[in-house]
């Protein structure tokens, strides 16, 4: 029986979107199912009419899974059961996307996101009986039951390739070198990063950390003969004390942001070195993405395509034991993967010599 199915990018944007579209057109292809597009995530089923399209083998011949974010675009505004209307009330909008997907005439949707978005798309798959199949992104990393998302690895080689850029400029000036990265309220981006850009300091979310500790790793750096070193913190790193860092952005939401140059005025003054702050921020998002993001898009894509085949349901592709497996949407949503402080990424830190703060 020829089935219909749908695909939506959710949430922010990654590297790697693109080849889990592909993977799955391709992967339905095959079977003789038609895969339709929807176009901007839940809003694309916000509209009079859905915002959808047919998507055809041909238009993936390679070219767009090279490409960085998403041809169906995405969103991460606008909860659904709680949406923001023009009057300033608020509006469950259940019931229009519920009517929208059978308009579409879906036997399926594999929807492509987060933990928020997880748990945004089932709740409305449970609502109208909706069979979805979920595959997890994030840069992050930190949707649990599975050891990698697609994004994860490209932002990674992206931070990574900043501070690669940052320690000749670092050694050449005296400087200590402060990037902040992305992770929202984990510390997975930053301490990978830490240790494959040879970091000297690394300062995560899930751990306290002291300022003197830090300058004294940074005074020991010198000490030892170094005129340079490089420290990568988390977005979501607080103040000593616990006070977040936040930026207040134009239409008033706060974001994680600043603490890099918060770190920065206090390092130069307890240590007395020329400190410089770099923020990636989105840049972990846009790139092409490599090979391993691209590898792990088509298994998961592949993945779920098998599972509406299979008809199981309400289930995520991830990525466990070098193989791709299928779990409960339910518990990867619940299980939110921090990094731990017994991770063996953290022993590995601190076996190279790497101050954490702490």
């Amino acid at each position: 029986m020829t089935k219909k199915i749908g695909i939506l990018t959710s949430g922010g944007d990654c590297a790697g979107l693109n080849a889990v579209i592909r993977a799955v057109v391709h992967s339905a292809h095959h079977k003789g199912w038609e895969t339709i597009g929807i176009l901007d995530g839940t809003a694309g089923l916000l509209k009079e009419e859905p915002d959808a399209r047919v998507l055809t083998p041909h238009e993936f011949d390679g070219t767009v899974m090279r490409m960085g974010g998403t041809i169906l675009g995405t969103t991460n505004k606008g909860d659904p059961f709680h949406f923001p209307m023009p009057d300033g009330t608020f509006k469950d909008r259940t019931d229009e996307i519920i009517a929208n997907y059978e308009k579409l005439g879906l036997d399926a949707v594999i929807g492509i996101g987060g933990d928020g978005s997880h748990a945004i798309l089932r709740k409305l798959a449970q609502a109208g009986g909706v069979p979805m199949v979920g595959i997890p992104k994030t840069i992050d990393n930190d949707i649990g039951e599975t050891e990698t998302s697609v994004g994860f690895d490209t932002a990674v080689s992206v931070a990574t390739e900043a501070l690669d850029r940052l320690q000749p400029t670092a050694a050449s000036h005296d400087r200590v070198m402060i990037l902040e990265v992305m992770g929202r309220d984990a510390g997975h981006i930053a301490l990978t990063t830490g240790i494959a850009g040879g970091a000297d300091v690394i300062l995560l979310p899930e751990l306290k950390y002291s300022l003197e500790k830090v300058a004294e790793k940074i005074q020991k750096v010198k000490e030892q003969g170094r005129n340079f070193a490089l420290v990568v913190v988390s977005e979501a790193v607080t103040k000593p004390d616990g006070e977040p860092v936040w930026v207040t952005h134009t239409d008033g939401q706060k974001r994680y942001g600043g603490i890099g140059n918060y770190l920065g005025e206090q390092i130069s003054q307890m240590t007395g070195s020329e400190a410089r702050v770099t923020v990636l921020g989105h840049v972990q998002r846009g790139a092409q993405p490599t090979y391993n993001d691209r590898l792990v898009a088509s298994t998961f894509g592949v993945k779920a395509v098998q599972l509406i085949e299979e008809g199981k349901f309400d289930r995520m592709v991830a990525w466990k034991n070098r193989e791709v497996v299928d779990v409960a949407i339910e518990d990867a949503i619940a299980a939110y993967q921090a990094v731990d402080p017994e991770d063996t990424l953290v022993k590995t830190a601190r076996g190279l010599g790497i101050s954490l703060g702490d």
